[in-house]
């Protein structure tokens, strides 16, 4: 079975949307991913992501965002992670960074990532789908929540917790948005 599910095209999009593993053909690419300068102090930049992948194979899912033959984003999943350190009290899987290119934000492209990353848990077995935002002007939270995230309470570094049940269909607001 393929790592990577098929992918539709966005509303906005003509064009057929899929995730790229990191390769030496596209790492060139994912390192030219720029979110606004605005929005730098919410996400980790993608040369960051990929050291942090590096150090935590199996664990770390990195994947270039491409519409047509045009890079427009990337994201970084985690599976199974061990949240407290404690040797597997609590294990969860989520979204760790999503970076649209400062252009092509407001296009359907975040939803899509969000939503590839939902069926890729769910093909794994997951049943749900974490993700952590920096509070305040200019960050991610309105976009989560949007999507169908709840705020858990929890904090992790300083950043909110949200998380969404995938034991079910999304719905007209979920990541798979209008059907």
């Amino acid at each position: 079975m393929p790592s990577t599910p098929p992918a539709t095209s966005p509303p906005t999009s003509g064009t057929f949307l899929r995730l790229e593993e990191i390769t030496r053909a596209n790492i060139e690419a994912a390192l030219g991913i720029r979110v606004r300068p605005e929005q730098e102090f919410a996400v980790s930049p993608v040369a960051k992501s990929l050291a942090e992948a590096y150090v935590h194979p199996g664990v770390a899912w990195p994947r270039l965002i491409v519409d047509g033959d045009r890079p427009v984003g990337f994201l970084m999943a985690f599976f199974d992670i061990d949240w407290n350190d404690d040797g597997g009290s609590l294990i969860r899987s989520g979204l760790w960074r999503l970076n649209i290119a400062a252009g092509e934000q407001g296009r359907g492209y975040g939803r899509f990532a969000v939503r590839s990353v939902a069926e890729e848990i769910r093909r794994r077995g997951g049943r749900e789908l974490y993700v952590t935002w920096h509070p305040g002007d200019h960050g991610p939270e309105n976009f989560y929540l949007g999507l169908g995230f709840r705020d858990t309470g929890e904090r992790s570094e300083g950043e909110t917790l949200g998380v969404l049940a995938l034991d079910r269909q999304d719905g007209p607001d979920g990541p798979a948005g209008p059907r």
